[in-house]
């Protein structure tokens, strides 16, 4: 098995654990699209405390990748909901996870076709 079917699988267990129901092969996708972020143990998670780590992700992921228009409020509010979804008190929030869950709730899964 190699090192990215370790990480999907990783992040399959963790999504059933959290009950988030994202579909696997859409979670591989993701996974793959994030690169080799999610070798590095400080990039493959995401610090919903960390309100520049946030940021970045409105700019770069929701509104560059994702291409979303919504007003930054709107976007935080989204992340926030992400960030609840994947439990306040869990350490380990997969930035796959993460996104796939930004993806699916804002109706951009298609990107990932």
């Amino acid at each position: 098995m190699s090192k990215l079917d370790e990480k999907i699988e990783l992040y399959k267990e963790s999504a059933k654990k959290l009950e988030l129901g994202l579909d696997d092969e859409f979670l591989a996708k993701v996974t793959k699209g994030l690169g080799p972020s999610i070798y590095k143990k400080d990039a493959e998670t995401v610090s919903c405390s960390d309100p520049l780590e946030l940021e970045r992700i409105r700019e770069n992921f929701l509104k560059k990748k994702l291409g979303l228009k919504e007003s930054n409020e709107d976007l935080d509010s989204l992340i926030k909901e992400v960030c609840q979804k994947l439990g306040t008190s869990n350490r380990r929030k997969y930035r796959a996870l993460f996104y796939a869950l930004l993806a699916q709730m804002s109706n951009k899964t298609e990107i990932y076709a």
